[in-house]
């Protein structure tokens, strides 16, 4: 009787062929009790019908065919194409471009199928695959879905069996034989102790991954087929179970025939069948890289069992990070390791207990199972997959097998959509990183700098963010905190702590756990505080890390420059205030006041300057206006205001006083720095009033304003300080009567520009001045700085300075 069962179907040539074609399969497969072999079998058929309507163009048919009867039985699936002139090379190399996901449906036949090939006629072209049923196969099954079907023979009878045992040490050297092994393999216990195990195995790996014997003994656990050496010189087919104990250095080897390996075996590991399609159907979906690589971890860490499942990825450095995980995941960061996940392990690793090996990975992972398996393009190895688990000894070599086809389904699509991401994540990079440069630049204040780090960060990267600073004696206080609900900001302030510490595990935010990550603000070998931000998502990406690590360097070069802009600042205050009197002297009998503005945003003294001080029985006032701003201007400011009254202080007369500065201005060698002057005392006359005795060394006349108001200048106009060496001075007097006015000013009240217009254009000074007849000292100086300010919209862009000195009273003699 024919047991073999057939199912056919037909497909036209297009892009919707290879989802027909595995709808068709799964289905039959269903209908034959053969779901055990539905993935394996639906991935396969995907490739071949894709490379069908890719290559040959043209309508494909596709056939399942089951025989039952054959030993084992076997499932073969055909898909035919109506181009036999397309060749095809089964041992043609890969492509050269290790990107292209294209060419390797051959390649994935040859890992699942048991068997491939392909048939030429002179009108098509059939590629089959053949997988073998004794694998999971239930054979009742089999037998109820097929009509006359003798159930296939059941193992080996149990009285029959024979489990030797043999240990053997580090170096791989016999040390004991049970009867067990004597009974099936004929050597004497005392014929085998003391010869190495290789010359009595007949190993050979099998696959592009496969262990040698030496590695084999190194495992903590392994299971599989094998041929020993009988003592009559056959070689007897055996099932080995291996397994070396935690702190001994012997192993023990299970041996069984070959026909008893179920006593020996586990049960049949679903891995490489449950998710093969399930990998294939996710890489045919067009799904972002980060949702990708999560779906890829929860399909590896569900399907093989394990508590977490992770991907690892290269970072370019020969470094590997977390850039997917799912399962019990810890919130890893950035670097892994270096030592286990490496750019030179080319092989799947298994290990029984990390404790033994890496107790930091061990306890950042919180795991001690481990097997991960790496992605492979063009040789090179872009990253990992990783499964682990919490006990020792959860996985097995044929589950890091599994693992390891898996690696391959998915290493060149993963790498194309990466590079296609880092493409794009660097674009977006570049613009947050030029947006977070332009929003902090200029910004000198470490506060706002916090604020604005913060909300950066808030919500693009994290739920929440908190900046902590470090001032310059090493105190780190929190400064700032931002949630993506800001009802929530208050509640936050108090979860954290004062201090920022290495971890973070007992925070809490207000909304439940979240991951909480610290990044250090550091430049030039400083700390400047910390990042921390909390994350729902248990991982954070390589890339955001990354993107976070340049952030933190941007803030802290700002923090730094904001530091150094402080200290600079406050010394120069301190440095400017020095340049102007801490008081005016007061002077019984007369009134004073004094304007001045820096035209210098935030500046405190600008390149105008003034004093007004008593010396013996008279009074000394100064008003002055350096060339140029800046350093070296105010250089010169306080050159002049100490040595003015430092000679007056000596006694030196108005003349001397500018002679004398003028000489020591030409000392200093500085090409053009030169100084405007109005330098005068004020001896006091016994009928009320003052004597004034005063010189302009190119400065704009003062002007005496009468109490009839009457508006006259009384000094005249000589050499700058600091032009000629030969310069000569001279003064001039008159009387300051009582009530009289003097008002003295810089060119930035003269020279106060609207247009083309100047404030002094047409003796405009002395009109306003004018006006102010009657008007108190500090009056006078108040409607003069007004007029000076609403002369124009623009503001100033000149100093401007003042002094306002008006005789009230009699005057009493000034005591020495």
């Amino acid at each position: 009787m024919d047991t073999t069962r057939v199912s056919s179907t037909a497909f036209d040539g297009t892009p919707h062929a290879p989802a027909h074609a595995r709808r068709f399969v799964r289905q039959v497969l269903g209908e034959w009790r053969l779901g055990h072999l539905a993935e394996d079998a639906v991935l396969l058929t995907s490739e071949l019908v894709t490379n069908a309507v890719v290559h040959a163009g043209t309508g494909v048919e596709l056939t399942c065919r089951l025989d039952v009867a054959a030993s084992p039985a076997k499932l073969e699936i055909e898909v035919d194409d109506h181009h036999p002139a397309k060749i095809i090379d089964p041992v043609a190399p890969p492509p050269a471009d290790g990107l292209r996901a294209s060419g390797r449906g051959l390649a994935l036949a040859g890992m699942l199928a048991d068997a491939w090939g392909v048939t030429y006629t002179r009108t098509a072209k059939r590629v089959w695959v053949r997988l073998e049923l004794s694998d999971g196969c239930d054979e009742h099954d089999l037998a109820a879905g097929t009509p006359g079907l003798v159930p296939a023979p059941v193992p080996a009878p149990v009285e029959g069996l024979r489990v030797g045992v043999l240990v053997v040490d580090q170096a791989g050297t016999v040390q004991s034989w049970s009867s067990d092994a004597q009974e099936l393999l004929g050597w004497r216990g005392e014929q085998v102790t003391g010869l190495p195990l290789h010359e009595l195995v007949a190993w050979r790996g099998h696959g592009p991954y496969a262990l040698t014997l030496a590695d084999t003994l190194g495992l903590g656990r392994w299971r599989g087929e094998t041929r020993m050496r009988h003592y009559d010189g056959s070689l007897v087919p055996v099932y080995v179970s291996h397994l070396r104990v935690k702190g001994q250095r012997s192993a023990v080897w299970m041996v069984v025939a070959a026909d008893h390996r179920h006593v020996l075996a586990p049960p049949p590991a679903p891995m490489r069948r449950e998710t093969g399609a399930r990998i294939k159907d996710l890489l045919d979906q067009d799904k972002p890289l980060p949702e990708l690589l999560e779906t890829i971890a929860r399909i590896v860490q569900v399907s093989s069992g394990g508590d977490a499942a992770y991907v690892l990825l290269a970072d370019g450095g020969g470094r590997f990070g977390v850039a997917a995980g799912a399962g019990a995941t810890a919130g890893l960061v950035g670097v892994l390791a270096t030592g286990l996940f490496g750019p030179g392990r080319r092989s799947p690793t298994l290990i029984d207990d990390l404790l033994t090996g890496d107790v930091e990975l061990a306890e950042r992972l919180r795991a001690r199972s481990l097997a991960c398996a790496p992605l492979l393009v063009s040789g090179e190895v872009t990253g990992y997959l990783v499964v682990t688990a919490a006990p020792p000894g959860c996985f097995d070599q044929e589950l890091t097998a599994s693992l390891q086809l898996v690696a391959d389904q998915v290493a060149v699509p993963v790498q194309r959509e990466r590079l296609a991401e880092q493409d794009r994540a660097h674009r977006g990079r570049l613009t947050f990183l030029a947006e977070a440069g332009e929003l902090l630049a200029g910004v000198h204040d470490e506060e706002l700098i916090a604020a604005l780090t913060a909300q950066l960060v808030v919500p693009k990267i994290a739920t929440w963010a908190a900046v902590y600073l470090t001032d310059l004696a090493g105190m780190t206080r929190l400064a700032h905190v931002w949630h993506s609900e800001e009802r929530h900001n208050a509640g936050l302030r108090k979860s954290l702590p004062a201090i920022p510490r290495t971890t973070f595990d007992d925070v809490r935010g207000p909304l439940g756990p979240e991951t909480v990550l610290s990044f250090p603000l550091l430049t030039q070998g400083r700390s400047h505080g910390a990042l921390v931000i909390g994350r729902a998502e248990p991982t954070l990406p390589l890339e955001l890390a990354d993107l976070l690590a340049d952030l933190c360097r941007l803030v802290a070069l700002n923090l730094h420059t904001a530091m150094l802009y402080a200290r600079q600042a406050t010394t120069s205050r301190v440095l400017q205030r020095s340049l102007l009197p801490m008081r005016v002297a007061a002077m019984p009998g007369l009134e004073s006041a004094v304007v001045y503005e820096p035209a210098e945003e935030g500046a405190d003294v600008g390149g105008d300057f003034y004093d007004l001080f008593t010396v013996a029985d008279h009074w000394c006032f100064a008003l002055g206006d350096v060339c140029g701003s800046g350093p070296e201007a105010a250089a010169v400011t306080g050159l002049a205001r100490h040595a003015v009254r430092l000679l007056a202080k000596e006694h030196y007369t108005v003349a001397d006083i500018l002679d004398r500065l003028n000489q020591a201005l030409l000392e200093e060698g500085e090409d053009n720095r030169f100084l405007s002057l109005l330098c005068g005392e004020l001896t006091p006359l016994p009928q009320g009033g003052a004597l004034c005795t005063i010189a302009s060394a190119g400065h704009p006349p003062p002007l005496l304003l009468r109490a009839d108001g009457a508006v006259r200048p009384v000094a005249t106009p000589q050499l700058l300080l600091g032009i000629e060496a030969d310069a000569r001075f001279y003064v001039e007097h008159f009387e300051l009567a009582p009530d009289d006015l003097l008002l003295c000013v810089t060119d930035g009240v003269t020279e106060r520009r609207n247009g083309d217009r100047m404030l002094d254009d047409g003796d405009g000074l002395a009109r306003l001045l004018s006006s102010c007849a009657g008007l108190s000292a500090h009056a006078v100086a108040e409607r003069v700085r007004h007029a000076v300010e609403t002369f124009a919209k623009e503001p100033s862009r000149d100093d401007m300075a003042l002094l306002v000195i008006k005789a009230a009273t009699a005057l009493r003699k000034v005591r020495s």
